[in-house]
């Protein structure tokens, strides 16, 4: 069945029984006994005798899925996976209007830093990390209007507060995939970031790693990246 599935999802027109055996390696009798229950369940259409296509009921149940998938929960067993490996806090948040929002964290016992990113926290888009990359998606012309509309107030002196600069480092997190916040949000803690996209290929959260700066390697950027490809995967997201 799963085969049979395969097969005609590879197809955008319907496609006849004898190459769907062909195909799957079925002998045509059972490939024509299979589609037959498969029809009976609306996982399969018959358009008409010997020709098929994927069935409406696959685009029911596909919603249904897409309705249950929470982003946090999906994500909490990798963000906890990528703790244990870096031994740093591990930061998920979502956009809302021109900030985000910490929906979940995940951090050691016995970890020295003070957390600021508190779940439920929020912080200006342009001095986290996070918030870059939904800037960067949004495009140069919508950076340069929320930069117009905020006025990029300044909260370390690292704070990118002019609009050229925030530009360019944009445009360098739109080039490497994903972003840093160099203590520009909080002194002495710097943080990597890269987004998780669902399964229409939006951005919809960022995965982060904060940390105290002297502790902070910019060789995690790999790991965040690749922890956030894993959630992007979960949520539905294409396997590049």
């Amino acid at each position: 069945m799963m085969s049979l599935l395969g097969a005609l999802s590879r197809h955008g027109s319907p496609v006849n029984l004898k190459q769907l055996a062909t195909e799957t390696r079925l002998h045509p009798s059972t490939a024509h006994r299979i589609l037959s229950v498969m029809v009976g369940s609306r996982l399969v259409d018959r358009i008409e005798p010997g020709t098929y296509r994927l069935g409406i009921r696959l685009l029911e149940l596909g919603s249904l899925v897409k309705s249950r998938i929470s982003v946090r929960q999906e994500a909490l067993p990798h963000m906890q996976s990528l703790q244990l490996e870096l031994g740093e806090t591990i930061n998920l948040s979502v956009r809302h209007d021109d900030e985000v929002v910490y929906v979940e964290r995940t951090s050691g016992n016995n970890s020295m830093m003070r957390v600021v990113q508190i779940i439920g926290a929020r912080a200006p888009l342009h001095i986290t990390a996070v918030g870059k990359i939904f800037l960067a998606e949004d495009g140069p012309e919508k950076c340069a209007e929320y930069a117009r509309r905020t006025g990029l107030p300044r909260y370390t002196d690292n704070t990118l507060t002019d609009a050229d600069a925030l530009a360019k480092e944009l445009e360098k997190v739109r080039r490497q995939g994903y972003a840093s916040d160099n203590e520009e949000a909080e002194k002495g803690v710097s943080c990597i970031g890269a987004g998780i996209y669902n399964d229409e290929g939006r951005l919809v959260a960022g995965l982060s790693v904060s940390a105290p700066s002297d502790r902070l390697n910019k060789a995690w950027a790999t790991q965040v990246r690749q922890t956030a490809e894993k959630i992007s995967r979960a949520i539905g997201h294409p396997t590049r």
